[in-house]
């Protein structure tokens, strides 16, 4: 199976220079925990809630002024929409990340692949996925 057959492909993506607040006020309109950020196609980095509370809040930015750039994870991981699902989640439980951007060979985003997509629509070994994922002290 390939990644292009389970991946969530209406993906909403965030400009650098947008704030972090306006941000974390899209991620809870959207029900949703990381953001792809682009820069008009090109894919330049992924922002999190945990990159907002983590490296905005704790080192003393204020949300409405920090930006999404100041904030955004910059060292990128991602696969192509013709991988296979399994080396997807070997890539995410060896990162320990629970998302991957999907890219096409234009290197433009055309979807997005959670844990929870693995989960519901290829269940086998999203478990082991899972363990690796979660896994403390990597």
């Amino acid at each position: 199976m390939k990644i292009s057959d389970v991946m969530t492909r209406d993906v909403q993506t965030i400009r650098p220079d947008q704030s972090a607040q306006y941000a974390a006020r899209f991620m809870l309109k959207n029900d949703t925990g990381a953001i792809p950020v682009t820069d008009g196609e090109r894919l330049i980095g992924m922002i999190t809630d945990r990159d907002i509370a983590v490296r905005g809040v704790a080192a003393g930015m204020i949300p409405q002024e920090a930006l999404v750039a100041d904030v955004m994870t910059e060292e990128l991981r991602f696969c192509r929409a013709d991988d296979t699902v399994e080396q997807a989640m070997a890539e995410m439980g060896d990162l320990q990340l629970r998302r991957l951007p999907v890219l096409d060979a234009q290197n433009e985003i055309v979807g997005i692949v959670s844990l929870a997509d693995l989960a519901t629509r290829q269940s086998a070994h999203t478990d082991e996925t899972l363990r690796e994922i979660s896994t403390p002290g990597r």
